[in-house]
């Protein structure tokens, strides 16, 4: 699950991370992790994660973290 995540974001970046288009990508990063926080506690009838333990695990597993791929200037 983690991967497919992994691979989406990156196929992501590399089509949206443009010169201008940083802080877009920036709260959109911003959002797939808060909604992934909400989709791995949704997985059992009581919470899975608080926040420490998922930053414990996005250490582990890490998501890409977004990078200018193409310079418009």
């Amino acid at each position: 699950m983690i991967e497919r995540l992994q691979r989406s974001l990156r196929g992501y970046y590399n089509y949206y991370c443009i010169t201008d288009n940083t802080p877009y990508v920036s709260s959109f990063t911003n959002k797939v992790r808060s909604l992934f926080f909400k989709w791995m506690n949704r997985r059992s009838q009581k919470k899975s994660f608080n926040f420490v333990k998922f930053a414990l695990f996005l250490r582990k597993y890490p998501l890409p973290i977004p990078k200018v791929k193409v310079s418009i200037y």
